[in-house]
């Protein structure tokens, strides 16, 4: 992929000035539409999960947004004006490399902007030249990170538990077991990047090393490739983990599972998963942050004369709530301490009441009704 189709906001369908809550709601909806498990055996809609979640992981941090804008500024991919113009010096020269550019009369790299260098490497993949402050080729280094989004019942929000989450990975190939050749077959160096796994592209004035795209920046090439992983040395697979939920959660959280992401690169660490939560509405109970919120209906004799009714917590338990004489509709009961619990913190119970009026009455209760009707007029 060339440097120029690496815009995030393109990707995601947002302009440059979208709030995190509609970068949040594009990435929900694209990664849902493309996700692989949606999407069996179809390569390009795999591919573009990727690009998702990659713009995704940028976008939404505030502070890596702030460089990723600023890179983009400085034309990195040709769409901004920061750099001047001139003429490119070869990819050999002392002003090329990855992350960088040059002219005749400077030499700029993005290492020079701080923190920009790992989020300019990040973008571009791995290919940095060697002996410029950058990783060697060949040198280990960790797997991508994988972001899901992760459906759970309301029950499980409040109380936490166990969810069993399915995971697309990409998992080195078991039959040449990561080399891409047959078994018993050699590996040959890749005559477009000369063995050295990475080639060199150019646009206006600077110059950034990508993976060779014909090795995969392997620098050697199966001469017979491998029939389970066609020569790509990697299969995609499913694996199923089990989480923990923490009680509390709520729509919008996101839980790091450390070390079960895509594999890392020439004995790397493997990356992390990074889960978001999203909480099923409930049929009863209505959350607002720590505090939760019930209806219950009552009858005309219940609210006149009080009474005392059972009333549902998210713990699983009842509590007898006190309904005083004359409690008119609407009319709200705290209950202390029976919310949702998250950390050292635990919210209260809103209890509605809604006094139901009878539709239908027998002869006696309309004989009572109309007694109480011709008192209550003589009192006015």
């Amino acid at each position: 992929m060339s440097t120029q189709t690496k815009d995030f906001y393109k990707i995601l369908g947002v302009s440059e000035k979208a709030d995190q809550d509609e970068i949040r709601k594009a990435y929900r909806r694209l990664a849902k539409k493309h996700h692989p498990d949606a999407n069996q055996g179809d390569d390009k809609a795999a591919e573009r999960f990727k690009e998702i979640g990659e713009a995704y992981a940028v976008l939404s941090k505030p502070e890596r947004r702030k460089q990723y804008d600023q890179m983009r500024k400085y034309g990195a991919f040709g769409m901004g004006g920061g750099a001047r113009s001139g003429p490119r010096r070869p990819s050999s020269g002392p002003g090329a490399g990855a992350g960088g550019f040059g002219t005749d009369s400077q030499s700029f790299s993005f290492d020079d902007l701080g923190g920009l260098g790992d989020i300019f490497s990040s973008i571009f993949d791995r290919g940095r030249r060697p002996g410029e402050g950058a990783r060697r080729e060949g040198s280990a280094r960790k797997g991508q990170d994988i972001e899901l989004s992760a459906e759970i019942s309301f029950d499980l929000s409040v109380r936490g538990g166990r969810l069993n989450l399915k995971v697309p990975v990409t998992e080195a190939c078991a039959t040449c077991g990561g080399n891409g050749a047959r078994p018993g077959t050699r590996l040959d160096r890749c005559q477009e990047c000369g063995g050295k796994g990475v080639v060199s592209f150019g646009q206006g004035g600077f110059a950034v090393n990508r993976p060779c795209p014909a090795c995969a920046g392997r620098g050697r090439i199966p001469g017979d490739p491998c029939p389970s992983c066609r020569g790509s040395g990697s299969v995609r697979q499913t694996r199923t983990l089990q989480v923990k939920v923490p009680a509390g959660v709520e729509s919008g959280d996101r839980l790091r599972i450390s070390g079960q992401g895509e594999r890392g690169d020439n004995g790397g660490p493997p990356g992390d998963i990074i889960l978001t939560f999203q909480v099923k509405s409930h049929h009863f109970f209505r959350r607002e942050g720590l505090d939760v919120h019930v209806t219950v209906p009552i009858n005309m004799a219940q609210a006149a004369l009080g009474s005392k009714i059972r009333v549902r917590t998210v713990h699983g338990k009842h509590v007898v709530l006190k309904v005083p004489p004359g409690t008119q509709s609407g009319t709200r009961f705290r209950i202390r301490g029976q919310g949702v619990t998250k950390g050292n913190r635990t919210g209260d119970q809103f209890v509605e009441v809604k006094v139901e009026i009878p539709s239908s009455m027998s002869d006696e209760e309309r004989t009572a009704f109309e007694a109480f009707a011709e008192t209550a007029a003589l009192k006015h």
